[in-house]
């Protein structure tokens, strides 16, 4: 009988370098979905921000360290971590590269899981994204946008709007992205979520909605710690 040889998982530590395209979207959220239906992990649960606020971002990276792939991402809000300072953290994450999942687990904690994605762009003026594990489909976004571009650049923004926090494994990570690029306004238009397997952000209410066009990102190394006993 003929065995698959395991699959090899490329090593690519930090800095990364990035280009690509995607949306973002700020949502007006349920607090009951913020804290308790968003995936965040249990040495967090507590500290989130009494916001109603939290970030759907939907990215098709063309270039990476370990090849193209697609990311779905939410962010249900800025928490308190052990250096006393507020941070962004990822809850939930879905990527369409084993490489991106083994390679952001090690190197900033984001809790990275595979899944398959179908994304077609400009479908009857849409640009769809359906994900999906084993077969089910779990997430659908329709999204628009206008072709009124604007340059962008994370430089201008405050360093607490751009760093983020993960707990991974008993380790905390701080990280902070940069980036520069374009962007235009856009829209979401129509989403679907299975709760059991991402946020059910149908919930939600979109405020504000950018296509980002274009862009160049640097992942830079993480500041790594154990997590307090």
């Amino acid at each position: 009988m003929n065995m698959a040889a395991p699959q090899t998982v490329t090593d690519a530590p930090a800095p990364w370098s990035l280009q690509g395209r995607g949306y973002i979207c700020m949502l007006r959220a349920p607090q009951a979905l913020l804290d308790d239906g968003s995936f965040v992990p249990a040495t967090l649960h507590g500290r989130r921000k009494r916001s109603p606020y939290g970030y759907l971002m939907f990215v098709d990276y063309a270039q990476s360290p370990v090849g193209p792939y697609h990311e779905l991402l939410f962010i249900p809000g800025s928490f308190t971590f052990a250096d006393g300072q507020r941070h962004f953290s990822i809850s939930r994450i879905f990527v369409s590269s084993l490489d991106s999942v083994v390679n952001g687990q090690r190197n900033w904690g984001i809790p990275k899981d595979v899944a398959q994605f179908n994304v077609r762009y400009g479908d009857n003026g849409l640009d769809r994204v359906r994900v999906s594990r084993n077969g089910q489909v779990f997430a659908e976004l329709d999204f628009a946008s206008w072709p009124i571009p604007l340059p962008f650049s994370t430089a201008l923004l405050p360093k607490a709007w751009t760093t983020l926090g993960q707990h991974h494994q008993s380790q905390t990570f701080i990280y902070r992205p940069t980036a520069r690029g374009w962007v235009r306004p856009g829209s979401l238009r129509r989403c679907r979520f299975d709760a059991a397997v991402f946020p059910d952000l149908a919930q939600a209410r979109p405020l504000l909605t950018v296509e980002v066009t274009s862009f160049d990102m640097t992942f830079h190394e993480a500041a790594v710690r154990p997590l307090p006993a």
